[in-house]
């Protein structure tokens, strides 16, 4: 037997092993109904909301809740709303053509809008790492 034929029955074994579920069911709402059920589930997938309004507290859970990264979301709405007003990858690329060039005039005026640059990214960098649960001192 060759290695590739070990890894396929391998591979077929652990798909064996697999749990299989019963499909799924679908149901049709109304509008109106459907507009209910997506106001009373908050953040939780619709699913899950109508499966715990369904069965109360013998619900079985299916994922683990909170795989979410985002752990601050008003912090990721300030760095999202920034970025979104911001022309930062223009005037990145821009700067970078003017160094490669060597035209980018070098005046106090350059340098402190370098250095403002600076402070805003490092400042949109911690509201990102705080938004997903990081410390801003962290790495990379």
């Amino acid at each position: 037997m060759s290695i590739l034929d070990h890894k396929f029955n391998e591979i077929a074994a652990l798909k064996a092993e697999k749990v299989k579920y019963p499909p799924p069911y679908s149901i049709r709402f109304t509008f109106e109904e459907r507009a209910r059920l997506d106001a009373d589930r908050g953040n939780k997938p619709l699913s899950v909301h109508i499966r715990e309004r369904l069965f109360g507290d013998d619900v079985s859970p299916r994922k683990k809740i909170g795989n979410s990264p985002v752990q601050d979301m008003e912090a990721l709405g300030r760095v999202l709303g920034a970025l979104g007003a911001s022309r930062l990858s223009s005037n990145l690329n821009q700067l970078a053509k003017a160094v490669n060039t060597g035209s980018l005039p070098v005046t106090p005026e350059t340098e402190a809008d370098l250095k403002n640059a600076c402070r805003e990214i490092a400042e949109l960098r911690a509201d990102l790492l705080r938004a997903l649960g990081k410390s801003p001192g962290d790495g990379p």
